[in-house]
């Protein structure tokens, strides 16, 4: 299977990587392991997605699947199974993996130094406008002791937005000015980098160690479901857990 793991430089027994839509059962348009139980798959290749992606991990329990809504509800992660709604969780407890889906928006997957906890958010623009990030990592006593590691998501060049989204971060962080490029081809828009955003967020809020952020979903279609280019799609899953 392949996957992509975090490049950090965390504790062993911390686990962190992003799923990619090669292998898995699904049918077009969805070809591959989607993971995404809400975009109009078959369920049971969905099922039978998750089943192959547990067993590749070794994962003996389920992880904490969201139902994302593109806001800033954070909830702890469990292991019975049940969908959650929250755009971010968080775990202490081995072998409960912390999962968000993705196919341009930004996963960001968290760990402190010591490895005692871990937490997984998706982070759209929306989101990361509205402080998902920063409510993730409430639940870490040290922000200072936190690793973050972004991974995949729509790159610099391909997200176009328009002026709403400049001044929504601009007007709440000024250092974010340089996330942003006006578009080439469309005037009054801009190209955003979410990769820098969220760092630049981050950073704000006391965290240094920060990687990642070298892929770009809508322009790597061989390895990843973008929602912006293909429309309907599938999602991929960034997971992280402490081993059990």
């Amino acid at each position: 299977m392949k996957l992509i793991r975090a490049d950090w430089q965390v504790p062993d027994h911390i686990h962190a990587l992003t799923t990619t839509r090669l292998d898995g059962v699904s049918r077009p348009p969805y070809d591959g392991l989607n993971l995404g139980l809400h975009v109009g798959d078959d369920p049971g290749a969905v099922v039978q997605n998750r089943g192959i992606l547990m067993q590749a991990l070794g994962l003996k329990l389920s992880p904490q699947w969201l139902s994302q809504v593109h806001g800033t509800g954070v909830v702890e992660a469990q292991p019975d199974g049940q969908v959650r709604e929250a755009d971010a969780c968080w775990s202490r407890r081995p072998g409960v993996a912390c999962a968000v889906l993705t196919a341009d928006c930004l996963p960001v997957l968290f760990t402190d130094s010591e490895g005692s906890r871990v937490a997984a958010a998706h982070a759209g623009w929306r989101g990361l406008a509205a402080g998902v990030l920063e409510a993730t990592l409430r639940h870490f006593p040290n922000p200072g002791k936190v690793q973050a590691w972004l991974g995949p998501a729509i790159g610099p060049l391909a997200f176009e937005v328009g002026e709403e989204v400049h001044a929504r971060f601009v007007s709440e962080l000024p250092e974010t000015e340089v996330a942003f490029v006006h578009s080439p081809t469309q005037p009054g828009k801009w190209l955003a980098d979410l990769y820098q955003l969220a760092r630049l967020r981050l950073q704000a809020a006391g965290v240094q160690a920060i990687s990642g952020g070298d892929y770009c979903t809508f322009t790597e279609a061989e390895y990843f479901y973008s929602y912006r280019r293909d429309g309907q799609t599938g999602r991929m899953a960034s997971l992280i857990w402490i081993e059990g």
